[in-house]
């Protein structure tokens, strides 16, 4: 391959308010190997988790709902989002960093996840990776009412409700998080909970 190599990286502070924003000046080898000085802006807020949580029993899964002050800017009418549990990985692994938002978040505690799949959310200005999990609940793992850590004025509303149900927030624009469209059509295509118990 003669081009997409990168040289010259020069890196930029541009805020480090909550997260950091950063500007990178670079040279790119374009396809006819001749070198182009770039410039690009990134926003790094780290890697994160999300999962999909179900019950196999019912056909249940668990959302949770909150306001998203980024959308509410951007035409989402009150700001509120409904999405599947989610958090960063503030230095954890994946594994044990969606363990605990599963239990800050929804007041369920999961003995164990499995991840299916990681990806770039907006590889065009956002650095975060995400990790993708499925992971059974059950009533007996119910240990608190969730809700979000205090301190982090989460404020986070739990959400029950059957797959199908769920699935359908999907067409109807209720749901329009991308993370958890994912893990609904992953769930979806594999079957997740089409063997359910009845």
């Amino acid at each position: 391959m003669k081009y997409g190599k990168v040289r010259n990286i020069k890196k930029e502070v541009l805020s480090k308010a909550w997260y950091s924003l950063y500007r990178y000046t670079f040279d790119y080898q374009k396809e006819d190997a001749q070198w182009e000085t770039q410039q690009r802006e990134t926003y790094d807020r780290g890697n994160g988790a999300a999962i999909f949580l179900y019950n196999p029993i019912t056909g249940k899964v668990i959302l949770t709902r909150q306001f998203r002050m980024p959308t509410y800017v951007n035409n989402n009418r009150d700001g509120m989002m409904v999405e599947v549990c989610a958090g960063l990985l503030d230095g954890d692994e994946p594994e044990a960093c969606i363990i605990k938002e599963v239990e800050e978040e929804t007041g369920y505690s999961i003995p164990s996840v499995q991840q299916v799949f990681e990806a770039y959310m907006s590889p065009g200005a956002v650095t975060e990776k995400l990790y993708f999990f499925i992971g059974e609940y059950s009533e007996s793992m119910k240990i608190s009412q969730g809700g979000g850590a205090e301190l982090e004025s989460e404020n986070i509303e739990v959400l029950e409700m059957d797959f199908e149900s769920a699935y359908d927030m999907i067409s109807s624009g209720e749901i329009q998080d991308a993370k958890s469209i994912l893990l609904f059509q992953y769930a979806r295509i594999h079957g997740i909970m089409a063997n359910r118990a009845v």
